[in-house]
């Protein structure tokens, strides 16, 4: 059993224990359900990921990872995305 199908399980126990309709739950307390919450997460944290690694393309070029190897010249590249960073946002 995956672990969202056992979390659904589990909210689904706990809103059966007070006996009434789990939307009817949700309606009153504004929680959302688990495997929805789970899944918004998720694509944030894909959108996160893409974004993250164009920034680093733009800072450090097409052979970031690469670069990423070299310590020295990682940590000036970072400090340097960090400058544009904070004087852009």
């Amino acid at each position: 059993m995956g672990l969202i199908r056992r979390l659904r399980v589990t909210q689904r126990a706990m809103e059966r224990a007070r006996e009434l309709c789990y939307e009817e739950i949700r309606r009153r307390t504004r929680v959302t359900d688990i495997a929805q919450r789970v899944a918004k997460l998720k694509w944030q944290w894909a959108g996160y990921i893409a974004r993250w690694t164009d920034d680093i393309r733009r800072v450090a070029g097409s052979r970031w990872r690469q670069a990423a190897q070299d310590r020295a010249l990682w940590n000036s590249l970072q400090k340097t995305y960090v400058q544009q960073w904070t004087s852009i946002g």
